[in-house]
C-alpha cells in the first residue's frame, strides 16, 4: 500500500410454474423452500394455459442461507397469435407464477454488446402479505456500466448483456413483459445532446432473454471464513461465477485475501474500517509512506480529508467464493465517477447489505463479471461500503464507466435519482469519501483532470478528455446515470470534499 498511497507524488493509479417437487438438500439453518404443491395451495394459481419453462437454479451445492439465483427463459407473449411477427419483435415475458423467494431481479441476454431497445415491466408478489405490486419499469439502458473494451473483464466469455437490477423486497411470485420499441429508446441525453441516439434502434429484442431472480441470502461473513463451498461445476448455471466449483479451502483463502488487503487500515476480519480525524489520517499517511516521501514532501501539508467509516466486504456479508480471486489494479486514482444503481428507492437502510449482496451476485453470476463493478457503494443514510475487492486505499480497477475505468474509481449511490433527490447524508458521504481517497493521490476534488478514453459512445478510444475530478457517469458516457437529481448535487459534493481536505 505504501507505494500506492504515494502514487501522486512520484509512484504512478454495471420460473417455471412447476417448482422442483422436492427441494435440493440445504444446510440445516436454511430457510424452507416450498414444494410446487405447497406454493400453489398457499397462493393463487397462475392463469390456465401457462406453458412450462425450464428454470436454472444456481443455488446448487451452496447453503441456501448464502443466497441463490433462479434463471428463467422468457417466452413469446404475442397478443395476436394469428398475425406472425418477425423474429425478435414479439413481446416476450413470463405469465404470473409462483417461484422461490427472491428480493432482486433483472433481465439478461446472450450478447453483452447488444442493447435491449424496449420496455421491461415486472410485477411481484410479496412473500409476507401475498399481495401483488403494480407494474414497475426496469432500467434497460445499462451498456454504459461496463468494463473498458478489450480489458480483462470484457474479454471473458461469461459476460452477458443485462438490465439494471431492481430491488423488490422479499417476494415469491413474478410476472414479466418485455415490449420492443421500434422507434428506439427515449433516454436522458445528458449534458452533451442526443447525438448517440439519433440513429433508429434495431426493433428486435436480443436473443437468450432470461429473468434472473436473486435471493441475496443472509450475511456470509461467518460461512465464508469457515469454508462454505460455492457452486459445484456439475450444478452451476450457464452464467456461473468465475469461482464456480470453488473448494471450501479455496473459499476460506479468498475471504482471507479480501480482508488482508485492508490490514494496514483495520484488523484482520474486521467488519468495518473505523473513521479517523484529519490529524490522525495525516499521521497514518506519513507513517505508511515515510520510505517513499522526500524530506521536502514530509514537511509539506498534505490535503487529505479525514478517513470516513467504511463497511468492509465482510461487514456486508460478501460470499468471496463468487468472485474471481485475482485482484486487478490501475495506476492511480485521478478522478471519481458518481453513479446510481437504478435499483429503485424502496429499500430501508437496514436492508442495504442485502441489496449490495444482491447486486454483487447479479453482477458476477448473472452478468458474468469478475466482481461487483463499483469500487464503493453508499446508501441513503450515508453509510459507505467497500465494493470491488482489492483494498479500499488502493487503486482497484473497477467496471463502472465504460471507457474511463483506468485511473479512476466508481462510487454508486443505492437507488434511482432521475426524479428523486438524493439524501443530504448520501451527498455528504460522497464528499467525505472522495476527500479522503482522492487526497491519498494528491488530487483536488474541485479541480479538473485528463483521462484517456478506452472507447465509448461519447469519446473515441485514445482521446484525452478533460473532466471534473468528481464527475457524473454521464460525463464519460452517453447515459442518464447518475440521474438528473443526483447529478445536480455534484457541485455541492466537490465543494464539501475540498473543505474536508482543508482547501
Amino acid at each position: 500500500m505504501r507505494g500506492i498511497l504515494a502514487s501522486s507524488i512520484g509512484v504512478t493509479c454495471a420460473a417455471a410454474l412447476a417448482l422442483p417437487l422436492t427441494p435440493p438438500a440445504v444446510a440445516a439453518t436454511a430457510r424452507p423452500v416450498p414444494t410446487a404443491e405447497a406454493a400453489m395451495t398457499a397462493r393463487p394459481a397462475p392463469r390456465a394455459g401457462t406453458p412450462t419453462t425450464t428454470t436454472t437454479d444456481r443455488r446448487a451445492a451452496e447453503p441456501y442461507a448464502l443466497g441463490s439465483t433462479q434463471s428463467l427463459p422468457l417466452e413469446p407473449l404475442s397478443r395476436d397469435r394469428a398475425t406472425p411477427s418477425a423474429p425478435g419483435t414479439t413481446e416476450q415475458g413470463l405469465s404470473r407464477r409462483a417461484v422461490r423467494q427472491f428480493s432482486l431481479l433483472g433481465v439478461v441476454w446472450d450478447d453483452p454488446e447488444a442493447e435491449l431497445h424496449g420496455r421491461v415491466q415486472v410485477r411481484t408478489r410479496s412473500a409476507g402479505t401475498g399481495t401483488w405490486s403494480g407494474w414497475q419499469d426496469v432500467e434497460t439502458h445499462t451498456a454504459d456500466h461496463r468494463a473498458d473494451p478489450g480489458g480483462p473483464e470484457s474479454a471473458t466469455d461469461r459476460a452477458r448483456g443485462a438490465t439494471a437490477p431492481l430491488w423488490v423486497g422479499e417476494s415469491d411470485g413474478v410476472e414479466l413483459r418485455v415490449t420492443p420499441e421500434p422507434d428506439g429508446p427515449e433516454a436522458d441525453p445528458g449534458p452533451y445532446g442526443a447525438d448517440a441516439h439519433d440513429l433508429p434502434a434495431d426493433p428486435s429484442l436480443p436473443s437468450g432473454l432470461r429473468l434472473e431472480l436473486v435471493d441475496p441470502g443472509e450475511a456470509a461473513q461467518d460461512a465464508s471464513l469457515s469454508g462454505a463451498p460455492e457452486e459445484s461445476p456439475r450444478n452451476a448455471g450457464p452464467n456461473a461465477g468465475p469461482n464456480a466449483g470453488t473448494s471450501a479451502a479455496t473459499a476460506v483463502t479468498a475471504a482471507a485475501e479480501a480482508s488482508a488487503v485492508n490490514a494496514e487500515l483495520a484488523s484482520f476480519g474486521a467488519t468495518e474500517i473505523a473513521e479517523l480525524s484529519r490529524p490522525e489520517t495525516e499521521q497514518e499517511y506519513f507513517a505508511l509512506n515515510a520510505g517513499a516521501l522526500t524530506e521536502q514532501l514530509l514537511q509539506a501539508k498534505p490535503y487529505i480529508g479525514p478517513r470516513p467509516r467504511i463497511v468492509t466486504r465482510r461487514g456486508w456479508g460478501a460470499n468471496e467464493g463468487l468472485r474471481e480471486r485475482k485482484f486487478r489494479y490501475t495506476k492511480k486514482v485521478k478522478a471519481a465517477f458518481v453513479h446510481h444503481t437504478a435499483s429503485g428507492n424502496n429499500y430501508s437502510c437496514s436492508q442495504s447489505p442485502s441489496l449490495i449482496r444482491g447486486i454483487y451476485r447479479y453482477h458476477v453470476q448473472s452478468m458474468g463479471w469478475r466482481d461487483v463493478g463499483y469500487n464503493f457503494l453508499i446508501d441513503k443514510c450515508g453509510k459507505i461500503y467497500e465494493g470491488r475487492a482489492g483494498g479500499v486505499a488502493k487503486p482497484v480497477l473497477g467496471a463502472h464507466t465504460r471507457g474511463f475505468n483506468s485511473n479512476s474509481m466508481g462510487i454508486a449511490v443505492l437507488g434511482s435519482y432521475g426524479a428523486t433527490n438524493p439524501s443530504s447524508a448520501a451527498v455528504r458521504a460522497i464528499a467525505r469519501l472522495t476527500a479522503w481517497k482522492l487526497g491519498l493521490h494528491g488530487v483536488n476534488p474541485r479541480g479538473k483532470t485528463y483521462l484517456k478514453s478506452g472507447g465509448g459512445n461519447l469519446y473515441r478510444k485514445g482521446k484525452k478528455v478533460r473532466l471534473n475530478v468528481i464527475s457524473g457517469h454521464r460525463d464519460g458516457f452517453q447515459t442518464a446515470c447518475p440521474g438528473r437529481k443526483l447529478y445536480g448535487k455534484l457541485g455541492s459534493a466537490r465543494s464539501q470534499a475540498a473543505r474536508y481536505q482543508g482547501r
